[in-house]
């Protein structure tokens, strides 16, 4: 969660530039009353939005709203509004943009009266002796810029991926949209136009994960030395975020903002009401969206958040320039999956992962029936929304590494880039396969999968290992001995994190210090849907 800011003067040391302020404008008249009868708005939000819950406590105050939110990723939460499944449960709506549901029919219609309430750009942010050694000292340079260093080897930085989180789809959008130079939304056609200099981009990808959150602060773990891993140059996210982090005290040096000249992506927040909604629920959504676009609200929200004001009139902070240029966004969702697809599949770093299986005595039965299936829905099988895009990628590197008393020998698989559908239904066989019986040697089977990794070069990928397992390790080595082995791999290698699964009865305390030591994290399955969680992790792939 973004942290309340400690003054408005903080930020004109934070942002990077010299732009002076906004003439300050005459003091607001009182504000209109939008108190009524006490009422609950039920809303679906995306994941960052839990920084809003102080004023949304004030809001209850002043209007007689309570909101009551369900955070939910990005693509999980559009699935979810386009098959129906937020009818009846939800009165409203608050993702970062709406442009993706807006491209798909079925969730269109579903979306009522939406208002802005802030906003804020997807900018990157650079550390000190990268900006001087390219020249960015001023904090002007712009998408092409950023991505010909990347393509030359001269930057490194971490960003989300396009399909777990709008601030790497937006990112993508936005690089692809300055290749094409052509001041149009992009279509499907433009990803073949901007394809070369895009893998370039990507090529200086060093982190990646599924959510903002987790992407700074394994960004930050790296600066400091607190994770594994050499630390990158920048990191691709909200300026909201950067502006946070800067005033954090986290960072050993403040980032240099780089908005780029030839335009950004924003998030817009619009606070959406769904046609379902009742009477009653239409006049919260209406009390609620005027109180937060009101001047003190809105005040409020750009000097706890961050964020940029979503209505004209509000002070900006000393030192914040005004909103960089905003680019088209595709308008189709065939350019949309398009660019989605290009990505996963032929753009991006791919990926090299071991899933250290637990098919001890005690998985028999229906835990190891929903082993297979959350294996298995990653071969291609699930043609949801979500399932499209956790599938195994081209040119990916997959080993299936099952154990109980002992680890099995690794079964080796690499996805075809060519025709990548045969080489997921072997996996998908191989996860048939699957057999239980025998102890549980979990730190024997994860220092196997470390060997596994480091037998082989794998230099260019995203490396990490899934560990799925349903109680404590009772056999072979113990976690002091993983923990060891993780210290004394050899200096410069990449880091692998691990992301436990806990499941049945598994050791939390030991699976969260699994996490911690590798800088990978913790993924909780007890109670919920494993193939739900597999798919999930694969935005940190």
């Amino acid at each position: 969660m973004r942290r309340v800011a400690a003054a408005l003067a903080a930020m004109a040391l934070l942002t990077g530039c010299t732009e002076p302020a906004v003439p300050r404008t005459p003091p607001p008249s009182p504000a209109p009353v939008l108190s009524g009868p006490p009422a609950t708005l039920r809303v679906l939000a995306g994941s960052e939005l839990a920084d809003m819950q102080p004023i949304l406590d004030e809001a209850a105050k002043a209007t007689g709203v309570t909101v009551r939110m369900d955070l939910i990723g990005s693509l999980e939460g559009a699935e979810r509004v386009a098959t129906g499944g937020a009818d009846g449960r939800y009165d409203a709506l608050w993702f970062s943009s709406n442009r993706y549901l807006e491209t798909l029919p079925e969730a269109k219609q579903r979306l009522g009266n939406a208002t802005r309430i802030m906003g804020s750009p997807v900018v990157l942010g650079v550390r000190p002796a990268t900006t001087q050694r390219l020249g960015w000292t001023g904090g002007t340079a712009t998408w092409k810029d950023i991505a010909a260093a990347a393509g030359r080897g001269e930057l490194t930085f971490a960003m989300t991926d396009p399909a777990s989180s709008n601030t790497g789809f937006s990112a993508l959008v936005a690089v692809a949209s300055a290749l094409d130079g052509t001041g149009r939304a992009l279509d499907a056609a433009a990803i073949d136009r901007v394809a070369a200099p895009l893998t370039g981009f990507f090529s200086g990808q060093r982190i990646t994960a599924g959510s903002s959150g987790w992407l700074t602060d394994a960004f930050a773990g790296r600066m400091t030395g607190a994770d594994p891993g050499p630390a990158v140059d920048g990191l691709i996210t909200y300026e909201a975020s950067l502006l946070e982090l800067n005033s954090s005290g986290r960072l050993p040096e403040q980032l240099t903002v780089i908005r780029p000249a030839d335009g950004v992506v924003s998030a817009d927040y619009p606070l959406t009401l769904l046609t379902a909604a009742s009477a009653g629920a239409r006049d919260a959504h209406e009390r609620l969206a005027a109180h937060l676009r009101g001047r003190a609200a809105q005040e409020r929200i750009v000097t706890r958040t961050w964020r940029r004001p979503g209505t004209t009139g509000v002070v900006l902070p000393p030192g914040l320039p005004a909103a960089p240029v905003e680019l088209s966004f595709p308008d189709t969702r065939e350019a949309i999956e398009g660019l989605l697809t290009a990505y996963q599949d032929r753009l991006r770093r791919p990926s090299r992962t071991v899933y250290v299986l637990d098919v001890s005595g005690s998985m028999k039965g229906a835990r190891l029936e929903q082993l297979k299936a959350a294996l298995q829905g990653l071969t291609g099988v699930n043609t949801s929304l979500t399932g499209e895009h956790c599938r195994f990628r081209s040119r990916e590197e997959v080993t299936l590494l099952p154990f109980s008393s002992k680890p099995a020998a690794p079964q080796r698989y690499t996805v075809d880039a060519a025709g990548p559908q045969p080489s997921r239904d072997r996996l998908r066989d191989a996860a048939g396969r699957l057999r239980a019986g025998g102890d549980t040697a979990v730190y024997d089977s994860l220092i196997a999968a470390y060997r596994e990794i480091d037998r082989s070069a794998g230099a260019g990928r995203f490396t990490s290992i899934v560990l799925m397992t349903d109680g404590e390790s009772n056999r072979g080595r113990a976690l002091a001995d993983f923990e060891e082995h993780v210290r004394r791999r050899p200096a410069g290698a990449e880091p692998v994190p691990v992301f436990p699964v806990l499941f049945g009865e598994a050791a939390e305390e030991q699976m969260r210090r699994v996490a911690t030591v590798s800088g990978g994290e913790l993924w909780d399955a007890r109670g919920g849907d494993l193939t739900k969680v597999f798919c999930q992790i694969r935005g940190y792939q």
